[in-house]
């Protein structure tokens, strides 16, 4: 292979950038199209940490048909028991990825919509009630600390192998969602909550399109604010643990399968002195994804809890499609000199 220098051009008279270019472009919308935002409320989509070139913009959405004995918008997965809620759920963000004293990071946020329908109970009294509108908007910020620096150049690009990688995540969710006090069914949750986590990311094998295969870990711990409004009560919730696994493979350059699955922990709920049960759940389920062109990625899953017979486990199935659309101006402004010539 030829030289590159530090603005991505080959160094040997063959073609010149417009060659070298051509040839990184597709390795380069492959991360770009696959590192965005995806705050986890049912099981996390695998391939969302992977890392792109610096500078590099994403904006995902995500429309999930959510069925199941919870809030499918409240992360803390409060049960139900009994009760048989329906939502469409929508996810529209956007992320910029960059470089911090030369580690890999991410700044996002996404604005959760939709709607709800189903039978909630308060006290001895169990209702049909409906909610739909916007949920509580979520901001997210990811730093790489263990693996490959960041990928600021086109050279450092198509040089990247993830190795073995951890972050630090956080996730802080504003509670301006809509939210009516009277009702136990909403999309805004009226008080803050947030998340800190690792995302993990293990190369396994080759690092070569068509053969990539990575193994994935987000663990995580979910914190609550008190919600002194719940129908004329305060709500409090203790602290929820939640691991996501992905055992990732590509099947040619451009479609790609994923096993999914996740762990859910803790997270009790408290209705004015009152205990619920602790979570102790587990979830699983396959994703497939297809890169569409050099910007556009789409995938399409379904993930279900398992042990969710007893009346108080928690019960959810999840149909989902995420279209994610991803650019860089160095890029863009290739394939637009390619176009000229």
């Amino acid at each position: 292979m030829a030289p590159i220098n530090e603005d991505g051009e080959s160094m040997k008279n063959d073609g010149g950038p417009m060659k070298t270019v051509a040839g990184l472009r597709w390795v380069v919308a492959t991360m770009l199209v696959l590192g965005a935002l995806a705050p986890s409320r049912g099981i996390a989509q695998p391939r969302y940490y992977w890392k792109s070139l610096a500078g590099a913009n994403g904006a995902p959405l995500i429309v999930e048909s959510i069925s199941g004995n919870t809030n499918p918008f409240d992360p803390s997965h409060t049960i139900t028991p009994g009760a048989q809620f329906n939502a469409t759920l929508a996810l529209a963000g956007y992320a910029h990825f960059f470089s911090l004293n030369d580690r890999a990071a991410m700044l996002a946020i996404i604005q959760p919509m939709g709607r709800i329908s189903g039978d909630a109970t308060v006290g001895v009294t169990t209702v049909n009630q409906s909610a739909h509108g916007f949920g509580d908007p979520m901001v997210e910020f990811d730093l790489n600390f263990i693996g490959p620096k960041a990928q600021k150049n086109l050279p450092d690009a198509i040089r990247y192998q993830p190795g073995f990688s951890a972050d630090l995540l956080v996730d802080l969710a504003f509670p301006i969602g809509e939210y009516d006090g009277s009702k136990p069914l909403n999309l805004g949750q009226n008080r803050w909550y947030g998340r800190l986590g690792a995302p993990i990311v293990a190369q396994i094998g080759a690092w070569v399109p068509g053969r990539r295969t990575t193994l994935e870990f987000i663990p995580g711990v979910w914190l609550f604010g008190t919600n002194d409004d719940f129908v004329g009560q305060t709500m409090k919730t203790d602290p929820m643990f939640q691991l996501d696994a992905h055992l990732t493979h590509d099947f040619t350059e451009h479609f790609w399968g994923s096993f999914d699955g996740a762990w859910y922990k803790g997270g009790q709920a408290t209705i004015d002195g009152v205990a619920g049960d602790p979570l102790d759940n587990l979830g699983f389920g396959l994703t497939l994804g297809n890169q569409i062109n050099d910007n556009m990625t789409l995938t399409f899953g379904y993930k279900s809890t398992i042990n969710d017979q007893a009346a108080d486990a928690l019960r959810m199935d999840v149909f989902n499609a995420t279209l994610i659309v991803g650019w860089h101006a160095l890029i863009e402004g290739a394939k637009r000199l390619k176009g000229e010539e």
